[in-house]
């Protein structure tokens, strides 16, 4: 079918009262960003809908980018027609007979902003599903939940037909609510953490720590993968690259072995706040879920959080490891998490880790480090990259290495 245009629908915006427009204005912005590549689809964004004029665009290209924009309930693929009852019958029968697959039930649902056209509503239901039923042997008429439901609309300049509903992601439009930092490992639970902020309008930059040569070139790589399997939602995402080599040292060297983990962690949050305020963000993402492991318990977070007011954000906190997984497969982001490329905290894990550190020996092992010249190094080495949603790390640094030899 030769489609004209594609209706999108907002879901949850339609109940933010006076702050829709906002919503929708970043919607809007969202789309364009990410139809970037189709420079003749015009966006015109009102109260209730969307529409996007593909002026010749490839719809199915489109509805594709469209699909993981966060905002966007659902959408559907419209073609535009002169308001002529008869045009609007037989193209009614043209996209049924599209899709309609045996034993499958419909319903007209018509709506006329133009009350000059010759027929109301009602008349639009009864002839134009007459026309469906006689034009396509064997079938249905189904008012409740039919598998087919065709739109038409009648407005002033023409009139409108769609029998395709395909499902957005839902959620806020990413920006919408702010910005972010996503304390984002090589495991399962962080990506899934981002996922969860963005869709909830947060947009968001990832901080990864990063030990050479303790950890290889490979965990890098992967940990940027990660982040190309969440450009999609936004378009492109800041990767910020920290790092944490002399810190971990330092902690192996002048900390007993049990609280290595909630000292890093200290340091791992210091950074990434410091980091927020220079980044104009207003909150810390991260993929803790509540007693997953040592740093996760409810001590273990009072400890380490005592170094930052900042709020923390933790989408997966009350989840069990199967729930995250479910959505790490879910949002393509699992496989890859678990390739054995081990990160910072991985390598630097203790023996036996302590479940309830105590805040005042945490104090008394950090007053033997240098905690402000190492941050302040740290901060002075950030590296801070675009990530898109065409790059691909892992497989271009194998072939580096292939082309080597």
């Amino acid at each position: 079918m030769n489609y004209t245009e594609i209706m999108v629908r907002y879901g949850e915006l339609s109940t933010k009262g006076r702050n829709r427009r906002i919503f929708i204005s970043q919607l809007a912005h969202n789309v364009k960003k990410s139809l970037h590549e189709f420079e003749e689809v015009k966006i015109h964004s009102d109260r209730d809908r969307m529409h996007l004029e593909l002026n010749g665009a490839d719809s199915e290209k489109v509805m594709s980018h469209l699909s993981s924009i966060f905002g966007i309930q659902s959408f559907s693929p419209v073609i535009k027609i002169e308001k002529d009852t008869d045009v609007i019958c037989e193209t009614a029968v043209e996209m049924v007979k599209e899709i309609w697959e045996k034993g499958q039930t419909f319903k007209v649902q018509s709506r006329r902003s133009d009350k000059q056209f010759v027929w109301d509503s009602n008349d639009m239901n009864r002839e134009v599903g007459a026309a469906i039923y006689h034009g396509i042997p064997g079938i249905e008429v189904k008012m409740i939940k039919p598998d087919i439901r065709v739109d038409v609309e009648v407005r002033r300049e023409a009139a409108y037909l769609s029998c395709l509903t395909l499902q957005g992601p839902g959620g806020l439009p990413v920006g919408s609510s702010g910005k972010g930092m996503l304390m984002l490992s090589g495991g399962i639970d962080s990506p899934v953490a981002g996922y969860l902020a963005m869709k909830r309008g947060l947009e968001i930059e990832a901080v990864h720590f990063f030990s050479p040569p303790y950890t290889s070139e490979k965990a890098l790589h992967k940990a940027k993968d990660l982040t190309v399997k969440l450009t999609p939602y936004v378009g492109s995402i800041k990767f910020i690259t920290v790092p944490f080599t002399e810190i971990q040292e330092e902690i192996k060297a002048s900390v007993p072995s049990g609280y290595w983990m909630t000292i890093t962690r200290r340091f791992m949050l210091r950074l990434t706040d410091l980091i927020r305020e220079k980044r104009y963000a207003l909150a810390i993402i991260n993929g803790e879920s509540l007693g997953q492991v040592a740093s996760q318990t409810m001590h273990s977070m009072v400890a380490i959080n005592e170094v930052t007011t900042t709020p923390i954000i933790r989408p997966v906190v009350t989840m069990d490891k199967n729930e995250i997984i479910e959505i790490a497969e879910t949002i393509d982001t699992f496989e890859l998490a678990i390739q054995p490329f081990e990160d910072c905290c991985t390598i630097f894990a203790p023996p036996e880790p302590k479940t309830r550190p105590k805040l005042e020996k945490v104090l008394q092992y950090e007053s033997r480090l240098d905690v402000e010249g190492m941050i302040e190094r740290a901060m002075a080495g950030l590296v801070v990259e675009e990530i898109k949603s065409s790059d691909d790390f892992l497989n271009a640094s194998t072939k580096e290495m292939d082309d080597l030899f």
